[in-house]
């Protein structure tokens, strides 16, 4: 996701460092690995108040993370999932999912996401065609 120019200007408006376009930087930043099935599927995990400015990010491990139930908080996995279609097809997806904790927290993330759904969707579109793209080139 580095190579593209306007994903690096969507994540430093979220005030995320260029790092976070690769999964290190991520990890840094406070997602969690929640799985990893090589050649099958990586699970991400995330705990923040997502709606506020600074995010509120919650840095846990993956334990941390399913037992996190505090008020005022959302927890979000992200996917990134293979099926092999064939001997030289892959289908590549990936889904976020958000569970709010709370009443307000969910009122909170409706407004948010209103505003910032088109450009996740966006930048998770284009996530996948980089990802795409570079695994063309190694092969």
């Amino acid at each position: 996701m580095s190579t593209s120019p306007v994903v690096r200007a969507l994540f430093r408006l979220r005030g995320m460092p260029e790092e976070c376009l690769r999964l290190d930087g991520l990890l840094k930043t406070g997602f969690i690995l929640l799985a990893d099935a090589p050649d099958k599927e990586l699970v991400l995990g995330l705990v923040g108040r997502f709606w506020s400015l600074s995010g509120e990010v919650q840095h846990l491990d993956k334990d941390e993370f399913r037992r996190f139930n505090k008020r005022g908080y959302a927890k979000a996995t992200w996917n990134f999932s293979l099926e092999p279609l064939g001997a030289n097809a892959t289908r590549l997806t990936t889904e976020t999912r958000v569970c709010c904790l709370d009443e307000a927290s969910r009122r909170r993330f409706r407004l948010y996401w209103l505003f910032i759904s088109p450009f996740s969707a966006w930048v998770r579109k284009k996530a996948l065609r980089i990802i795409k793209s570079e695994s063309e080139r190694r092969h």
